[in-house]
């Protein structure tokens, strides 16, 4: 399912944004060909930070992609389903790599303490792994699996894909990664998006900002 793209930094709502080629000048329009390819290709190399800053438009329902695992390879999840029609509620949280230290240490375990997790309806994990590694690290952050919060793997990627929020970093992960991000659900439907402004850090994708 096509997504609407919407370029900000923060929570977003649905609202009309504008598109990319009217963020350039008239002038830029008119550039030849030929400055356009002369540009420098070093930033590019640096997809860690470099990406551009697209967030999956609010008000669309999730992709309907039987293509996430959840234990494994064989046990397969569709979030479009699992989070779909009215009264449908929850928090898909999206993140670079399992085992890294800013998701292991900061970023989901905020989510697994959060006091008003409960009240978020049905929260996920997603990265682009496979599912074996997605497991170790639901029972490595959460032995007892009380929390509720559910591990999802994605590994061809094409989840990720779907919503827009892949970020290549060859020299990092190696193949594409999610970027970080937190899409809230209500009744079957984005609410908010929140993405990082450099793919990778934890300020408007922790737990606080987005559960409150």
């Amino acid at each position: 399912m096509a997504f609407r793209l919407a370029l900000r930094r923060g929570p977003t709502t649905a609202s009309a944004c504008p598109s990319p080629s009217s963020l350039l000048s008239s002038s830029s329009r008119r550039a030849p060909l030929a400055a356009t390819a002369a540009a420098p290709t070093s930033a590019a190399r640096r997809a860690f930070h470099a990406t551009a800053r697209r967030d999956v438009a609010a008000g669309e329902a999730l992709p309907d992609l039987e293509v996430l695992q959840e234990g494994s390879p064989g046990n397969t999840v569709s979030l479009g389903r699992e989070l779909s029609g009215p009264g449908a509620r929850g928090v898909v949280v999206g993140v670079p790599a399992a085992f890294s230290g800013a998701c292991s240490q900061t970023h989901v375990p905020g989510y697994l303490r959060h006091p008003r997790l409960r009240d978020a309806g049905s929260v996920f994990v997603v990265s682009v792994n496979d599912a074996f590694v997605m497991k170790a690290w639901a029972d490595q952050l959460d032995p007892t699996h009380e929390s509720g919060v559910r591990f999802l793997a994605d590994p061809s990627g094409k989840f990720t894909k779907a919503l827009d929020l892949g970020f290549e970093a060859p020299a990092i992960f190696g193949d594409m990664r999610a970027k970080r991000y937190a899409l809230v659900i209500e009744d079957g439907k984005v609410k908010n998006v929140y993405v990082e402004p450099d793919n990778t850090g934890t300020t408007i994708t922790l737990a606080e900002k987005v559960l409150g």
